[in-house]
């Protein structure tokens, strides 16, 4: 058997796993209400990923019935950590983000692979392995970009947001009353630590106890500052120790490690700037220097 009866073969049976998927999304007898297990019953939010917002009928059309079907327990438990600490619940929920990673690391390499057999696009099949990789992990992408945005917010204002807290406090509120109005200050604004404190004054108001509903929000933030925070709020109200100084002892600690980060991050680009160094300035000038004399030593001048 030839190269070419084999390519024709294979081009066959990707063209029928092709059909046997369309056929089967069609007459798919869960709807997309069923499909979709959102907690509160609501219709995503658009998002900010002009690719997911294009992706969403198709996933729904084509993936979204066989990522249902994937049932492993330690895979879900990664996808739902990747959505929650990327703040896109609100998005995506498990079988959307299992349905994208199908429906671009699967669905769109076997396309094209039938594409490159049926017109002779010429296209590597190294190549078309590689745009599926990239395709499956792209949820993946956005989400750590989401996740890095949010860590960066949060940094940037929770000193500034510990020292209102303990101002708050110490001018008679609760630490939950604090909350409510540092929440209704920042209203309408981009602030990812404010509407995440929104989030716990609901978890509350729907009967969530307090320590719960902020160890949730360290949970959905994953990092070490709020983890740390939280850690030191829970233990406060424990031990009934006073919440005012303890917020007082936390910005300044806030402070302090965003100072070390800063050094760190100036030192890491004192680093950085040595390449472009080496490679462009030094031997520019070394050309305007020492470029005159090789002359007048080549042609005796």
């Amino acid at each position: 058997m030839g190269s070419a009866e084999l390519m024709l073969i294979l081009g066959l049976l990707l063209a029928g796993v092709a059909v046997f998927l369309f056929v089967s999304s069609i007459f798919a007898s869960n709807t997309d209400k069923q499909q979709l297990s959102w907690a509160n019953n609501d219709e995503p939010v658009k998002s900010k990923n002009a690719v997911i917002n294009f992706s969403r009928p198709l996933v729904h059309q084509f993936t979204l019935q066989h990522a249902m079907k994937i049932r492993s327990e330690g895979y879900r438990k990664r996808v739902k950590k990747y959505i929650l600490t990327s703040g896109l619940s609100a998005e995506l929920n498990e079988d959307e983000f299992i349905g994208l990673q199908l429906l671009w690391g699967v669905m769109f390499p076997i396309f094209l692979l039938i594409m490159n057999f049926s017109l002779q696009l010429g296209l590597s099949p190294v190549m078309v392995l590689g745009m599926g990789l990239i395709g499956f992990y792209l949820p993946q992408i956005h989400a750590k970009g989401e996740k890095k945005r949010r860590e960066l917010s949060v940094r940037s204002d929770l000193p500034f947001f510990i020292d209102l807290l303990a101002l708050s406090v110490e001018a008679g509120l609760d630490f939950f009353s604090a909350i409510q109005k540092i929440v209704d200050k920042a209203q309408g604004g981009e602030s990812v630590l404010a509407d995440e404190f929104g989030t716990v004054l609901k978890d509350i108001k729907i009967g969530a106890s307090k320590t719960q509903a902020l160890k949730d929000m360290a949970a959905r933030l994953d990092m070490n500052e709020i983890t740390s925070f939280v850690a030191v709020l829970v233990d406060a109200e424990t031990t009934g120790a006073s919440i005012a100084q303890v917020l007082k002892d936390q910005s300044v600690q806030m402070r302090l490690e965003r100072f070390v980060r800063a050094e760190k991050a100036g030192a890491r680009a004192s680093q950085a700037i040595l390449i472009p160094l080496m490679i462009f300035i030094l031997p520019a000038v070394f050309l305007i220097v020492f470029g005159p004399v090789a002359v007048s030593f080549m042609y005796g001048k």
